[in-house]
């Protein structure tokens, strides 16, 4: 007769405490500011890592690697995957995978972050600390497979999360001993720069899962509950025009009009100009005809390759 108590939660609900410790260590790090202090620096900089590294988040990770909003060279999408691990969410092609699900199935069962399908905190952060979720979805991104250097550093994101840390003591040390009338340790840039940007930059990413599906506007109707926040927009540099993006995910593009405020698509037209990335998807004007015309009332795309699902055997970068 077996002894093995059955669990109370399904496989795919259960949290991995152990693998989640260096999650936890760094939000309970963050209690240190306490000890360290604060000075216009450490702020300055940690503004601006942040800013740096959730742009690769929104620009590549979301808009490149999961929908193919444009184009550009090999070295520069590693580049960009490496700067995405620094913020410590995980490798790009894993990234992307999830995300690719959740646009086929958002707010539907199956969607693993939907706040209407699950509890507000499992969407904002409960999903991705399972067993089942921590798993690469290889089926679902064979067009980044193709990449041996995305998938070194998909399989290695802690270089990435450990160069950061490093350089972050580093610059701290440099500017302590050398420039010492800015009032900076060592210890105190480590904080800033690399314990307290990250976790705000961990829950404002969340945030797009959870809030930007609960809280908003809808100019179009999509078949999930995505919604528009301004707020959300600045803080996710244009990711909070979620409603948007969910009627029409294959453009750059997710603040539709100039009044929408999106930090990434400036920064990837800045690309474009420069030579960096080509073949920037825009948004259909008949979409910003439909919206500007008449709001809350779009009709669905027929299909979600119409709405831009990623067509997976088209290569996304040229040597």
């Amino acid at each position: 007769m077996s002894t093995t108590t059955a669990s109370p939660l399904p496989w795919n609900r259960q949290i991995d405490w152990l693998g989640m410790v260096p999650f936890f260590a760094m939000h309970l790090g963050c209690l240190a500011v306490f000890w360290v202090g604060w000075s216009w620096t450490a702020f300055a900089v940690a503004f601006v890592v942040y800013a740096v590294r959730g742009m690769a988040l929104t620009g590549f990770y979301h808009r490149y690697f999961a929908h193919k909003a444009f184009q550009t060279s090999r070295w520069f999408q590693f580049l960009w995957a490496f700067i995405g691990c620094a913020a410590a969410q995980r490798g790009p092609i894993w990234w992307a995978a999830h995300h690719r699900d959740h646009h086929s199935h958002s707010d539907e069962p199956e969607d693993e972050h939907s706040p209407i399908q699950h509890t507000f905190l499992w969407s904002h952060m409960g999903w991705f600390m399972t067993e089942a979720n921590t798993q690469l979805r290889v089926k679902r991104v064979p067009d980044l497979m193709k990449f041996p250097e995305l998938v070194f550093i998909n399989k290695y994101d802690g270089i990435a999360v450990l160069t950061h840390g490093l350089l972050m003591y580093g610059l701290g040390w440099a500017l302590q001993t050398w420039a010492p009338q800015l009032g900076v340790t060592a210890w105190q840039m480590f904080v800033w720069g690399f314990l307290i940007s990250t976790v705000f930059l961990y829950h404002v990413t969340y945030c797009i899962n959870s809030l930007a599906h609960v809280l908003g506007s809808r100019r179009f109707i999509t078949t999930d509950h995505s919604r528009n926040n301004w707020l959300l927009a600045l803080f996710a540099f244009g990711e909070g025009w979620h409603n948007n993006h969910h009627y029409y995910p294959a453009s750059a593009r997710n603040g539709f009009y100039w009044w929408e405020v999106d930090v990434t698509y400036y920064m990837i037209w800045t690309f474009e100009k420069l030579g960096l990335v080509w073949n920037v998807k825009p948004v259909p004007e008949k979409v910003l005809e439909l919206g500007r015309t008449n709001p809350a009332h779009g009709i669905p795309l027929g299909t979600k390759a119409e709405a831009g699902q990623p067509t997976m055997q088209t290569p996304v970068a040229q040597s």
